[in-house]
């Protein structure tokens, strides 16, 4: 951990914080592993880091490392500040929703994604806190793509939106309306893109008339 741009603060600045670092296990119900500590930084002591967190050759054997992809969540805590900066300070409000904590700005969202899919936490097995938080952010901004009429949608949209589903379907969520209109998605764009290639091959076949054409005079 690293404070940025530590020659911007007043002379004699202190912070006290706590943050955690997290391998997350992709195995439903199965435990990450968490490394979290609390630490005061000052003018001479700016960075912080662990010397070790995991051997490598357990990341394949304990599950944290899947198809090549390993997810880290970092949280960070700012619990007590001396020398403060003339700027003025967001405070981040958090409200708990069905054992989820969102930001305010979230609330309608999420209370949305409960009207319309009251069932879909229902086989969800994560306890910590952070990792729900995290899992259900990737959903929020996944339900977000999916909601976009299909024709706007881009290849790498797709593509994203299909990792994102599979990875968040492996924590327990039930995505069955996510999993429909992902594959109506896939199908329209599967259409434009036969209608393109059928538009390049009629212009390959008009310029090889063409050609002949020319040739023949």
């Amino acid at each position: 951990m690293v404070v940025p741009n530590p020659e911007s603060f007043p002379f004699g600045w202190r912070r006290q914080a706590k943050f955690s670092f997290t391998l997350v296990n992709q195995i439903p119900g199965e435990l990450s592993k968490l490394r979290e500590t609390q630490h005061w930084f000052d003018e001479k002591n700016h960075t912080l880091g662990y010397d070790f967190m995991i051997r490598l050759y357990h990341l394949n054997s304990r599950e944290f490392l899947v198809n090549d992809e390993l997810k880290i969540v970092a949280e960070v805590d700012v619990l007590e500040v001396v020398g403060k900066l003339d700027v003025p300070v967001e405070t981040t409000e958090m409200v708990d929703i069905n054992g989820f904590q969102v930001l305010a700005s979230q609330v309608e969202s999420v209370n949305s994604l409960f009207k319309k899919h009251p069932n879909f936490t229902s086989n969800l097995c994560l306890k910590n806190l952070h990792l729900r938080t995290t899992y259900l952010n990737i959903l929020l901004s996944l339900n977000e793509i999916l909601c976009k009429s299909p024709v706007k949608l881009s290849n790498g949209d797709l593509a994203d939106a299909y990792f994102s589903l599979k990875y968040v379907a492996k924590a327990g969520f039930k995505l069955d309306w996510l999993e429909k209109a992902l594959k109506e998605a896939g199908e329209t764009r599967i259409q434009e893109v036969e209608k393109e290639l059928n538009g390049l091959t009629q212009k390959r076949a008009d310029m090889d008339a063409l050609l002949v054409f020319l040739k023949l005079r």
